[in-house]
């Protein structure tokens, strides 16, 4: 792919609200309006064939809080919480392990948070000891880990290698020192660099550094300085978020508003800087929305050869699992539904400590739900669509039942952002930065734009 070429404008026109499509629909459609008993017997229709699976554990803590999280996360310095949480990871494991198809193997694993590293490395090795005893590893296992490096010891890696972890991603957010007070979060950049240098020695297979645009004292010139130090570490992956400025829901970001936040103008060209340096000679591809992989990156080929998918990990190399997550918040996937962990730690301790689930909200996906959904994700994947192959996967005239959605693309056409083929569409190199708002054109459950809980798409 050739370097992109970001047009502002264009950007200005498309950044609305809308949704990030790591399901369909949304999980503001999720509710705690729901039959327990339909959600069990859902489950059990799950497990009546070895589907493949990916498993997922949140762990909540951190020592410190940066002011522009938007994670779920418990703030403490009392390690020994962790040791805690492991025991209730351990019973609710034991509770949903016996209701899994015994052949079932586990293709992917992931640990996010919070971070993952406020646990001690032996408990790593205890948390990875209950996970083996319950599932099985598939030997080509994708196991990814968010590690912190502020706190972060060559003991956790060798650790999270010992338990099969083969993959980490690290917040950088941005090098500056003076954009780092302004956030909370000391990280210099020789504590990053020592992080990736251990998980090289240690033989992780791919690193992924997380960005963050939009932060006070931000400029393209200032964030240029990062984005050299971050090539320079070569790393596998790279994720550019916007800083999503929330306050009404995360109460810690007003303190953000004291600072110096950049304008949306100033904003906007960090981000056209980004894309622009980090495509130039081929060094990443664009995948879409935040992130870039290296040519020969798993994430890139898939994309290449249309088996990316997309799920509550993100982007991802392996189609035709089922995500179940443990620990509270934490979210889980199958065909028929969708549901979620209750958010709190205390009310999450006391559903496990009385033998319940600890599901709070859930929804329940419908066979119009399935039908959008595949076309959501294979644009948002595969950056096309052949109307012809989706109807035959979907058992319909794919044309006839999108009309009036299609015809809705024609602003993207219009705009170079979307290209018409004799029997489907192509999302063009500009268009990949706006996959979002095209793919919104196919979502039904959209509101009016003022009242959408949702980020900005761009």
């Amino acid at each position: 792919m050739n370097p992109l070429h970001v047009d502002l404008e264009l950007v200005k026109k498309y950044n609305v609200a809308g949704p990030r499509y790591t399901s369909y629909p949304p999980a503001t459609k999720f509710t705690d309006d729901f039959s327990g008993e339909e959600l069990s017997a859902r489950i059990d229709a799950n497990n009546a064939s070895a589907r493949d699976l990916s498993i997922y554990f949140h762990i909540p803590f951190c020592e410190t809080l940066c002011w522009f999280c938007g994670c779920t996360t418990v703030i403490t310095l009392n390690h020994d919480k962790g040791a805690g949480y492991i025991d209730y990871l351990a019973k609710e494991v034991a509770k949903m392990s016996p209701r899994l198809h015994p052949a079932r193997k586990v293709v992917q694993l992931h640990f996010g948070g919070g971070s993952p590293t406020f646990l001690r490395p032996d408990e790593i090795r205890r948390l990875g000891g209950i996970i083996h005893k319950h599932f099985t590893f598939s030997p080509e296992i994708e196991a990814s880990v968010e590690v912190d490096p502020r706190r972060l010891t060559r003991d956790h890696l060798v650790a999270l290698r010992e338990i099969g972890f083969n993959r980490a991603s690290m917040g950088v957010q941005d090098f500056d020192p003076k954009v780092q007070k302004a956030v909370h979060r000391i990280q210099p950049r020789e504590m990053t660099q020592q992080a990736m240098d251990w998980m090289r020695e240690l033989g992780f297979r791919s690193i992924n550094l997380d960005l963050i645009y939009g932060l006070p004292h931000q400029t393209p010139d200032s964030f240029d300085e990062t984005l050299e130090a971050v090539l320079a570490m070569e790393p596998d992956r790279l994720a550019m978020f916007s800083y999503a400025h929330v306050p009404w829901i995360k109460p810690a970001q007003k303190i953000l508003e004291q600072k110096i936040l950049p304008s949306p103008e100033t904003k906007l060209q960090v981000l056209k800087l980004v894309i622009e340096k980090l495509t130039a000679g081929g060094r990443y591809v664009y995948i879409g929305m935040d992130h870039f992989a290296r040519p020969d990156d798993e994430l890139a080929v898939a994309q290449r050869n249309k088996q990316l998918q997309r799920n509550f990990q993100g982007y991802s190399t392996r189609s035709g699992s089922d995500i179940y997550a443990f620990g509270m918040s934490s979210i889980s996937q199958i065909p028929d539904a969708y549901w979620q962990n209750e958010k709190e730690l205390p009310k999450y301790q006391d559903a496990v400590d009385a033998g319940r689930m600890p599901w709070h909200r859930a929804y329940f996906v419908t066979d119009d739900d399935k039908i959008r959904r595949e076309t959501i994700m294979r644009v948002m994947c595969d950056l096309s669509l052949d109307f012809a192959a989706m109807s035959r996967k979907l058992g319909i005239d794919f044309e006839s039942h999108f009309a009036g959605e299609l015809a809705g693309l024609e602003p993207f056409q219009a705009d170079g952002l979307v290209q018409r083929t004799p029997g489907g569409f192509t999302v063009t190199d500009s268009g990949r930065l706006f996959i979002r708002n095209i793919a919104m054109c196919f979502d039904n459950t959209l509101v009016p734009a003022g009242e959408r809980r949702h980020s900005r798409t761009i």
